[in-house]
């Protein structure tokens, strides 16, 4: 059971997956501070309130009572999150995309060879030779 969980942790996927929550988390303060800081000024603009979570939509029931609605919240939700995934996809996922398309394209014009490791046989010759290098 310990060699299978040190296997799983060795396959390195462990580690990126809490490299990508760690930076997830971090750039999550940064784009909420980017909406703090100018988004909801914009929107206090056109809503006479000083952040998202004060705009309200109120509207008059059956009744007479007043129901407010407080959208704020929902879109400061919904502008992070668009915000978060246009930066994440132009930062990271176009630009990595485009590289494994010419990647893909220098490998089916045979431009550059896949990058192929020596066999054991030729890293045991290569430290023989050395090591006759250093004796003599």
């Amino acid at each position: 059971m310990i060699k299978g969980f040190r296997e799983f942790i060795a396959q390195g996927n462990v580690i990126d997956l809490a490299v990508a929550v760690v930076i997830g988390a971090a750039f999550s303060a940064i784009i909420t501070a980017l909406v703090n800081s100018i988004v909801n000024p914009i929107i206090a603009l056109f809503f006479n309130a000083k952040s998202l979570d004060h705009v309200v939509w109120t509207v008059h029931g059956i009744y007479g009572q007043e129901v407010d609605f407080p959208l704020g919240g929902l879109v400061g939700a919904v502008i992070n999150f668009l915000a978060i995934a246009i930066i994440v996809y132009f930062v990271f996922v176009y630009p990595m995309n485009r590289y494994k398309e010419h990647r893909a394209a220098k490998l089916a014009a045979g431009v550059e060879e896949p990058e192929t490791l020596p066999s054991e046989q030729e890293l045991l010759v290569q430290i023989r030779d050395l090591l006759e290098k250093q004796k003599s």
